[in-house]
């Protein structure tokens, strides 16, 4: 059962994932990874980043920036999801265009797969994942209205991956895609999971319920924090609830 927080609406997700980031990151010292993921919700959280007072707290210097997964499309294109964060946050704030590690959409999905996991693994210094040491501080993730989250959906070989921290995903959905596995989602020392909207409410209300859809199956090494607003949530759905 995952411990669902909900918040009045999809403002107040953002407002609530931005305040757990910046005070998980201003407890490290050092380089630190982030995963950021596609969304509207996201975007929302990328934009609050980008202004006060989110804006003077975040280290951004320290900070890498990675992706949960990614189409094969162009940067400009609008299902980019790096382009979606450069625009919502990147290009304004103070960050080295070093620490954007980006998927290299212009390669084949395997081999923009395998690309993708030689950077993460040069930016961790290890071909093997230790539980002591996570390759994300923090990865922020949201979830599909089949309950997918990245691009792991149900019936995917990726879903059950467990040596590759990346995976090709074709045939699902339109453009060929690349994805971290759970191996690599999993290393991570938080996880928010970000859900918003009516059309999630009965996803949503299915994982509450126990059913081991591909969201619920991520397992990380230290919490995994869900955060819904109460469109998405619903009155049937259990969790705790902040006031407005």
């Amino acid at each position: 059962m995952p411990d669902i927080e909900i918040l009045p609406d999809a403002n107040a997700v953002a407002e609530r994932a931005a305040s757990l980031l910046v005070d998980a990151l201003a407890a490290t010292s050092g380089p630190v990874a982030v995963s950021l993921s596609g969304g509207a919700t996201p975007e929302r959280l990328y934009r609050r980043l980008a202004a006060e007072p989110w804006r003077n707290r975040l280290p951004w210097v320290r900070v890498h920036w990675f992706w949960s997964d990614e189409r094969l499309v162009a940067p400009d294109h609008p299902d980019s999801n790096f382009g979606m964060a450069r625009r919502a946050m990147l290009d304004a704030v103070p960050v080295e265009r070093s620490h954007i590690h980006d998927v290299t959409t212009r390669l084949d999905p395997h081999a923009a797969a395998a690309a993708y996991e030689a950077e993460l693994r040069h930016f961790y210094g290890a071909a093997k994942l230790e539980p002591a040491r996570p390759l994300f501080e923090v990865s922020l993730l949201g979830m599909g209205e089949d309950g997918h989250t990245a691009s792991l959906f149900a019936g995917s070989a990726a879903l059950d991956e467990r040596h590759h921290w990346t995976a090709a995903v074709t045939g699902a959905r339109g453009d060929p895609r690349v994805t971290l596995t759970p191996p690599a989602i999993n290393s991570s020392r938080l996880i928010l999971m970000l859900v918003t909207g009516r059309t999630k409410r009965g996803i949503l209300k299915r994982i509450a319920a126990g059913e081991a859809l591909p969201a619920a199956r991520i397992r990380p090494i230290g919490p995994m924090r869900w955060l819904a607003d109460r469109t998405a949530a619903g009155p049937e759905t259990r969790g705790r609830r902040r006031a407005p």
